[in-house]
């Protein structure tokens, strides 16, 4: 069953821009089981969007490639702020190609 959400972080976009080139760097063959992701600017700082084909590829993401990454540019440290994360069950997802486009 597929699995999706929309988090809202409240951390500069800058470090978004450092987080997605990092994981990109780390995983040149593209990420297994990721089927959408959007990450933009929000007045508080940003969104992500993602849908996956089914919560444990998402959780093993986190654990193996995500979790890591953070830490590492985070110097660490917890966020003072934690991000606000809405799953919700997505309708009508269309997915003609798998390219990245940005």
């Amino acid at each position: 069953m597929t699995y999706a959400f929309v988090m809202d972080v409240p951390a500069p976009i800058e470090f978004y821009d450092a987080l997605h080139a990092e994981i990109a760097r780390r995983t040149p063959g593209g990420v297994e089981g990721i089927l959408l992701h959007i990450g933009r600017a929000t007045r508080t700082g940003f969104q992500v969007i993602e849908v996956w084909k089914a919560k444990e590829e998402f959780d093993r993401f986190n654990a193996e490639t995500l979790g890591p990454v953070l830490a590492e540019l985070s110097g660490g440290q917890p966020s003072a702020a934690q991000p606000a994360l809405e799953e919700f069950e997505p309708r009508g997802l269309i997915i003609p190609s798998a390219q990245l486009a940005v």
